[in-house]
C-alpha cells in the first residue's frame, strides 16, 4: 500500500482501502425492506452464514468458517440474532450470533476449531474477508447492546434484515439504528528549520507497553466538527496548537462502533505539556528516529490501523 497522492495540499484518498474497509459484499440495502425475500434467502441452498461468538469469529484451519445447507440451518436455529450482510454474487450472506451458547458449544455447532478476535488474524486473513467479519462483529454487537429502547425502556425487536430495531412500546415505537462513534486520529508535523529536520508528534498512551508510541487521537464531541476536534484534542492532550488541518482518509473500526478519521496537521507550537490522565509521554520524532525504531523491531502503531498508514506515508515523503 503506497503513500497517498497530494493535490494542492489535499490528500486524494479515494482509491485507498484500509483494513476493515471494502470487502466483497454488495450490501443490497433494497433487500432489507423485503422480509419475504429475506425469509426465502435464509433457506436458500446457496446462502452463506458466518457464525460469531461474543465478538469473535469462529475459525477452522482455513480461516473463518462459512456455513451452508444443513449446518447453516442448525446454527441459525440456535442464534440469538441472524442479520443480513449482503450478497456475494447471487448468494446471500448472513451473520449468526451464538453468544448465548458456551464457547465450546458454539465452536462445535459451527464445525470450527476455536473462536478468535478478527484483529488477531491481521496479516493472515484476506483483507476483504477481514472487512466482512468486522462488519458482522459490529452489527451483532449492537444488537446485544440494544435490547431495549433508551427512551421508554420497552423491549426493541430487530427488523430491516438486522439493520434496525423497533421499540415495542405502545406510546413510543421509535426506530433504533446502529450508531457510529467518530474519532479523529492525527499526525502532527513540526516543519523543518535551520539545522532541525521535520518531526512528527507521537505519544505513549495510558496502558500502552513500554516504548510504544503512536499518533494522538480522540472522540468527536457534540456540536463539534472533525477539524474542531483535531484542534481541541491536540491542545488537551499535548498542549500544542495546530494549523493546516488536512483530511487523510478514514477507516471502519467496528470494535465496537468506531469510525477513525485520519488527519495531518502542522504544529503551531512545539512545547509539549502532557495530559497525564490520557498520556504517559509525548515527544517529537524525526524520520531517522522512526526508521531506527523500525530497524529495532518496534512497530509503527497497530499494523491494521490508519495510525500505521499515516506514519508510513510521512516516512515515504523524505
Amino acid at each position: 500500500m503506497g503513500p497517498l497522492t497530494w493535490h494542492g495540499g489535499v490528500v486524494n484518498a479515494a482509491d485507498r482501502v484500509l483494513a476493515y474497509g471494502g470487502g466483497w459484499l454488495d450490501r443490497a440495502g433494497e433487500l432489507r425492506t423485503d422480509p419475504a425475500r429475506l425469509s426465502t434467502l435464509l433457506t436458500d441452498a446457496t446462502t452463506v452464514v458466518l457464525p460469531l461468538w461474543r465478538d469473535r469469529c469462529l475459525v477452522d484451519g482455513n480461516g473463518p468458517v462459512r456455513l451452508t445447507a444443513e449446518r447453516a440451518s442448525l446454527v441459525r436455529s440456535a442464534a440469538g440474532e441472524s442479520v443480513f450482510l449482503g450478497l456475494d454474487g447471487n448468494a446471500a450472506v448472513f451473520a449468526a450470533d451464538l453468544s448465548a451458547l458456551s464457547e465450546q458449544s458454539a465452536v462445535e455447532m459451527a464445525g470450527a476449531a476455536r473462536a478468535v478476535d478478527v484483529r488477531a488474524l491481521v496479516g493472515r486473513l484476506d483483507p476483504a474477508e477481514a472487512a466482512v467479519q468486522a462488519y458482522a462483529r459490529g452489527l451483532l454487537h449492537w444488537h446485544r447492546q440494544q435490547r431495549y429502547c433508551g427512551a421508554c425502556g420497552s423491549p426493541a425487536v430487530a427488523g430491516g434484515g438486522g439493520h434496525v430495531r423497533t421499540c415495542t412500546g405502545d406510546e413510543c415505537g421509535r426506530l433504533l439504528f446502529p450508531r457510529i462513534e467518530p474519532a479523529i486520529i492525527v499526525l502532527v508535523v513540526a516543519p523543518d528549520g535551520p539545522g532541525v529536520p521535520e518531526r512528527c508528534l507521537l505519544a505513549r498512551h495510558t496502558g500502552a507497553p513500554e516504548g510504544s508510541y503512536s499518533t494522538l487521537a480522540g472522540f468527536v464531541e457534540v456540536g463539534e466538527s472533525l477539524e474542531d476536534a483535531v484542534r481541541r484534542e491536540m491542545a488537551e492532550e499535548a498542549g500544542i496548537t495546530v494549523t493546516d488541518v488536512a483530511y487523510q482518509g478514514s477507516q471502519a473500526w467496528p470494535f465496537p462502533a468506531g469510525l477513525m478519521v485520519g488527519f495531518r496537521a502542522t504544529a503551531g507550537s512545539e512545547e509539549i505539556r502532557v495530559d497525564d490522565v490520557e498520556l504517559l509521554d509525548a515527544r517529537w520524532f524525526t524520520r531517522a528516529d522512526l526508521r531506527e525504531r523500525v530497524a529495532e523491531g518496534r512497530p509503527l502503531g497497530r499494523p491494521d490501523s490508519i495510525d500505521h498508514q499515516l506514519l508510513r506515508d510521512w516516512l515515504a515523503e523524505g
